[in-house]
């Protein structure tokens, strides 16, 4: 009969083999190499690419996707599934949408503290995010994932990729401690954490970087984030669906169709009637003050010292249309209101709107003039949106005090840059009510967008990041 001692050993021994046999079996599956078939083979390629954020509202991500599809890659799209996607998405054969589940309702409430609600969000998005990446997709030879939120994506998507074998691409668009800094302001202790957090995974996480600005791209190869994988800049371009108006009966139908234009229709096509649209997330980094003060600037004839730019001529009424969700909407909605009913707003409306893609893209295209309210936190990011309006043949007014912004709008060229109120107001007295020269100007700034519209997603896509995947064959 063996002794109590080699009993407790052999039970100790046993249960350590059970336990280390459950933590093996509760591991990932790892992504093994198919043998390849032939050189470059495309359907060998499969991606998971990672939104922590709405996969509808994040157009770079999904074409991202599409271009991979549509060279024969597999994509596993993962993140929020709150807006539709990209319809070419929905009906691509080769990509899988896996939705994440949203935090509790009460994590998202302003009523609980930041530093309570914060950890505790964090908390369940690691669970979620370990979840989908390790055991609902399949392991695939990349990881792309979207930066910001880097918390805690950077972190999960380094443990997942070793985990699972799969090499790790970040797509920066911004920096996360720059927007955590403009929303808690730079002395919050959070924000120094994010910082070094940041900087200490883009040093040890990616096999491989993609920037959207060459400013970006420097300044990750330089302190503090000395970023020593390779970096690449892919600069937003437009998808297909903008494209600029193919005749002068394509904006007859659209704006005698939409709700929001039917209205003013008739006015827009002879020229009264001025129709400015501005895409925003109604969140603090896009000052909505600016665009309400330069309007209400606008409608008063007695504004301003500048005989060029504030003249006595009569100008253009302006359907001013606002689009997108955001947490301040109702705030600048009950302001919008209250301008209207003081009179203030004169001869300007201005409609908030929610619609569909090909609608905004027919919208863009059908506008007189794009504004674009963002401020970059970081100084070397871009708007998506720009990129979208010069796509559809429509000329910009942006906020351009960063220093990213020569990399998108060419000032007088495709676009005008304003800093204050006051100078946009000027810009859309300029452009609007212009005779002569002024007059010419809109139709250059019109010409420069159209230019910029032949510069399209498809074959930037191909030409940097299409040998890193291996769809294209690498540049001598």
């Amino acid at each position: 009969m063996p002794s109590p001692l080699a009993v407790m050993l052999w039970s100790t021994l046993g249960g350590l083999v059970l336990a280390t046999i459950g933590v093996l079996l509760l591991l990932p599956s790892r992504y093994e190499k198919p043998p390849a078939t032939t050189a470059g083979d495309a359907a060998s390629v499969s991606v998971q690419i990672l939104v922590l954020g709405d996969i509808g509202r994040s157009p770079r991500m999904q074409y991202h996707a599409l271009s991979i599809a549509k060279h024969g890659g597999t994509v596993h799209l993962i993140g929020y599934h709150e807006s539709s996607p990209h319809p070419d998405l929905l009906s691509s054969p080769n990509v899988t949408i896996h939705p994440l589940a949203a935090p509790p309702r009460i994590l998202r409430s302003p009523s609980i503290p930041f530093v309570i609600a914060g950890p505790l969000k964090v908390l369940w998005q690691v669970g979620t995010l370990l979840q989908v990446l390790g055991y609902t997709a399949p392991a695939c030879t990349w990881l792309l994932v979207q930066n910001p939120p880097s918390i805690p994506t950077l972190a999960i998507a380094l443990a997942v990729s070793i985990m699972r074998n799969t090499r790790l691409m970040i797509d920066w668009h911004n920096y996360g401690w720059t927007i955590l800094s403009g929303t808690k302001g730079p002395a919050h202790p959070f924000v120094a954490i994010s910082k070094a957090y940041e900087c200490a995974l883009a040093q040890a996480a990616p096999t491989a970087n993609i920037t959207v600005t060459h400013a970006m791209a420097a300044e990750l190869r330089g302190p503090p984030w000395n970023v020593t994988s390779p970096v690449v800049t892919l600069h937003d371009r437009p998808a297909s669906i903008f494209q600029p108006l193919s005749s002068p009966s394509e904006r007859v139908a659209f704006l005698t169709r939409l709700p929001e234009t039917k209205p003013f229709a008739a006015s827009i096509l002879s020229g009264a009637t001025r129709l400015i649209v501005s895409s925003t997330s109604w969140t603090p980094d896009e000052d909505f003050s600016l665009l309400l003060d330069a309007l209400v600037s606008y409608a008063n004839t007695n504004t301003g010292t500048d005989a060029k730019t504030f003249n006595s001529t009569p100008r253009p009424a302006i359907l001013a249309i606002i689009t997108g969700k955001g947490p301040q909407k109702a705030h600048y909605s009950s302001l919008i209101e209250t301008l209207s009913r003081s009179g203030q707003l004169g001869n300007i409306t201005i409609a908030t709107a929610w619609l569909s893609l090909p609608d905004y893209a027919s919208l863009l295209r059908s506008a007189d003039l794009g504004v674009c309210l963002h401020k970059s936190s970081s100084g070397v990011d871009l708007p998506m949106k720009v990129v979208d309006m010069f796509g559809s043949g429509l000329p910009v007014a942006a906020y351009s005090n960063y220093a990213s912004f020569g990399e998108l709008v060419r000032e007088g060229v495709n676009g005008c840059g304003f800093e204050t109120a006051d100078e946009l107001a000027g810009v859309l007295a300029r452009l609007f009510a212009g005779k002569g020269e002024d007059e010419d100007e809109l139709a250059t700034l019109r010409k420069g967008a159209r230019d910029e519209s032949a510069l399209r997603w498809d074959e930037e896509w191909d030409r940097v990041l299409g040998r890193v995947f291996g769809f294209t064959a690498a540049e001598a």
